[in-house]
């Protein structure tokens, strides 16, 4: 059912390069070449790569409006006015409104928060919420995550005597909402450098806006930079840039000092304290946050992150948790059931893209199993249920490498209620009657665009290398390439002709892991750990001492404090599949 996926190595970079690197840094050639691989020539780019400096943050008030958003915050906290921190119910959109409102907190008592039902009234700025902020006497709501698309809404704010700032980093349409401030790098007329910030870094950027233009000192805002960390990595935001800078300081916020609620998040998810990766925010902690808005209330997760009670933090973990079993409980049977819809031909469509509907369907875990099905049957899809209190039908759409979704659903817009996301990633609402038309549109739209090779999974090897360059020295500098993360991923590395010692086994609830003693055949002495997801189908022949070839990220494991080099390998292809 999953397509087999395709090696394809990287240019080398050059080799005048490399060496002139390799040289400056005193560094493995292999790595020089992932440097250069990532645009980094020179040594002085190369020190700026390794060395994330906060001095390096852009001037938030290089953002357009920013000024006027700081001014009328002043305005509120000056007149003791109330302040609304409202944001979506996702983790970016939880850490968001978890970090302005700590902010605000300790300038004015005069503020709360509000997180949208994700039943009721769906995604962004609602009508509900703004009636909810007028009948409890707030006068401005600052939007985190969401409302760059909220015209109505903020004109509904407007005519009730509230304003709106808007901290978004969505694609915005011709007409800017008539908020008091819009910011967002994504604007046309926004000339920030930095236009891939997650919506909480966005509303960081707006803090430290503030904190800038009333003498507040940054130290003091280096405690939010946990809360961040979470939103870049679970937003899958770009890790370059003012990420990078934001990311490497918010792990290390993350694990030398976290906030209260997120200490207790990492003991739950059974993660080592001290090193926790964006990898562990992205399968472990994220899908925990989430599990909040998509079973129960994103304003769960806001009095998780917002916690200072130890003992509450960990009641508040501790139900969090529940959410993501029952989730993952969920989860499981609704995938299940979709993937025997497309394999006996009952699915909306399997042609061009992968449609299903079900509208009994828990709403709040459809993006995942359209993930599950992308992953299946390798094609744009998009998962569909109904909405119990308006009787809409809504769905999540997942795309593939290289294909705008975002852009289909885009060309039926006139069938939609309402849609909203990113080139991979969109969620969207329609009537049910225009369902058959609607997949009828996107079929045709994707079969007119998409290519063969879109249709093909990849993985993009960065070297060949041999088991030999495997040293302490050589993983103690590609850790410095982290954090990991969109534009800038964990190296994928392929070495040739290996085998197991004889200690390979399968492992994990249901085996269908492999956990494996690697040897290369050229280095026959030279032992390494391998841990290969998904991949017990290759067991029988490693078992029978036949060759392979590999391809892997190289991570440290660590165990009981310990650390120990473990190849995390991303594909294997039996030799004789190529004979």
């Amino acid at each position: 059912m999953v397509k087999d996926r395709k090696w394809i190595i990287k240019e080398p970079a050059e080799p005048e390069k490399t060496s002139r690197l390799s040289s400056e840094l005193g560094i493995d050639p292999v790595l020089a070449g992932l440097l250069v691989q990532r645009g980094i020539n020179t040594f002085s780019e190369a020190r700026a790569f390794f060395r994330p400096d906060l001095k390096d943050l852009h001037d938030p008030f290089l953002m357009k409006d920013m000024d006027k958003a700081v001014a009328r915050i002043r305005k509120a906290v000056e007149e003791n006015t109330r302040i609304l921190v409202y944001g979506d119910y996702d983790v970016d959109g939880t850490t968001a409104v978890a970090l302005v409102y700590s902010f605000l907190k300790k300038l004015t008592s005069n503020v709360d928060f509000y997180i949208p039902d994700r039943y009721d009234e769906g995604y962004g700025l609602s009508f509900k919420g703004i009636d909810w902020a007028v009948e409890h006497g707030f006068s401005l709501i600052v939007a985190l995550d969401c409302g760059i698309k909220a015209n109505d809404k903020v004109a509904y704010g407007n005519s009730k005597g509230v304003d709106v700032i808007i901290c978004d980093h969505h694609l915005p349409e011709n007409e800017i909402p008539d908020a008091v401030a819009v910011l967002d790098p994504k604007r046309g007329d926004c000339g920030y450098p930095f236009d891939d910030l997650s919506g909480c870094g966005v509303g960081f950027k707006l803090v430290q806006a503030y904190a800038s233009r009333f003498g507040i000192p940054f130290e003091n805002l280096v405690s939010l930079l946990d809360l961040l960390v979470v939103s870049i990595a679970s937003d899958l935001v770009s890790v370059t840039g003012e990420n990078r800078i934001l990311a490497h300081f918010g792990l290390r916020q993350l694990n030398e000092n976290p906030r209260t609620g997120l200490n207790a998040m990492i003991r739950l998810s059974g993660l080592d304290h001290e090193h926790v990766t964006i990898d562990d925010i992205v399968f472990k902690i994220g899908p925990r946050i989430n599990a909040a808005g998509r079973m129960e209330s994103g304003r769960v997760a806001v009095e998780l992150l917002t916690a200072t009670d130890e003992t509450e933090a960990e009641k508040i973990a501790t139900e969090i948790n529940q959410y993501n079993n029952e989730r993952k409980s969920i989860d499981r049977e609704i995938t299940q059931e979709a993937l025997e819809m497309v394999q006996s031909g009952s699915c909306l469509s399997s042609g061009n893209a992968t449609i299903v509907y079900n509208p009994s369907w828990h709403k709040g875990v459809v993006g995942i199993v359209a993930s599950r099905l992308v992953e299946a049957f390798y094609k744009p899809t998009i998962v569909f249920s109904r909405t119990q209190s308006n009787g809409l039908v809504t769905g999540s759409a997942r795309s593939v490498h290289g294909f705008d979704l975002y852009d289909a659903i885009e060309s039926c817009a006139d069938l939609l209620e309402n849609f909203g996301g990113h080139i991979y990633a969109a969620g969207l609402t329609l009537k049910e009657e225009n369902l058959p038309e609607f997949c009828r549109r996107i079929e045709e739209f994707i079969g007119n665009r998409i290519t063969p090779e879109m249709l093909t999974p990849v993985i993009y090897v960065d070297s060949i290398l041999d088991f030999d360059r495997i040293t302490p020295k050589f993983v103690r500098i590609l850790k410095q390439f982290q954090p990991f993360g969109p534009g800038n991923t964990a190296p994928v590395f392929l070495t040739e002709n290996v085998y197991d010692n004889g200690n390979g086994r399968r492992v994990g609830a249901d085996a269908g892991h492999l956990k494996l003693e690697l040897i290369q055949e050229s280095q026959p002495y030279r032992h390494i750990s391998a841990i290969a997801f998904n991949k017990a189908s290759h067991f029988e022949h490693i078992k029978n001492g036949n060759p392979v070839d590999i391809c892997y990220s190289i991570v440290e494991n660590y165990y009981r404090g310990i650390a120990n080099i473990q190849l995390r390998i991303k594909d294997i292809h039996d030799r004789e599949d190529f004979i």
